[in-house]
Parts: structure tokens; C-alpha cells; sequence
């Protein structure tokens, strides 16, 4: 995470957590429809996804200054279903390097 703006992770992670609903991710919705508080996935939702606990998930959305390894950062990614550009800008965030990306040679 940048120390100038360590509260810039946790908008970007809110941000894209607020813009999804349960469905988009394969979770069941609300028993009661509208009953949600929540604009989009709790927190409780986005750490079962990326595999993290819940108490992680929430200080990386607080902005504290903590770090994340490359497999957090790249599962909260996956979770969020983020896009490419998304997902580099996830990792810079964090303090990470652009993620690696794998071709396939022949075909």
C-alpha cells in the first residue's frame, strides 16, 4: 500500500465491492428482496470469495497499513471480478508489481 494515500486502496476495494450484487458472483440473493443495507457485496461476501478472513479484508478496506501478499491481492481481484486494467491498479495500490501474465506459445 502507498503511505501517501494509504486510504486509497480501501475506495478502490469499496468501490468495486458496492458496484456487484450476490448473483453476479454466484451467491444466492436476499431471502427478503430490498432488505439489503449493503449497496452491493458485504464485506463478509468478498473475503469468502477471495478465501481471507473477514477481519483482513475489512483493515484492507479501512486503508490500514498493512500488507498484502500477491495471492490476496490477485484473489481479491478474482472476487471482484476486475478487469485487467482493474486488477494492475489493484496491485499498485497495494504496493505490488503489475501482475504476470501467462501466453500460450503455438496455436
Amino acid at each position: 500500500m502507498t503511505d501517501e494515500h494509504p486510504a486509497e486502496l480501501g475506495d478502490f476495494l469499496r468501490a468495486h465491492r458496492c458496484r456487484l450484487q450476490p448473483f453476479d458472483v454466484g451467491l444466492p440473493g436476499d431471502l427478503i428482496p430490498g432488505r439489503r443495507r449493503t449497496p452491493g457485496l458485504r464485506r463478509e461476501e468478498v473475503a469468502e470469495l477471495a478465501g481471507v478472513s473477514l477481519t483482513w479484508y475489512t483493515w484492507l478496506e479501512q486503508g490500514r497499513k498493512i500488507a498484502a501478499s500477491p495471492q490476496v491481492v490477485d484473489a481479491l481481484a478474482r472476487a471482484l471480478l476486475l478487469e485487467p486494467v482493474q486488477h494492475r491498479q489493484l496491485r499498485r495500490l497495494a504496493g505490488l508489481a503489475d501482475p504476470v501474465v501467462e501466453y500460450q506459445v503455438g496455436g
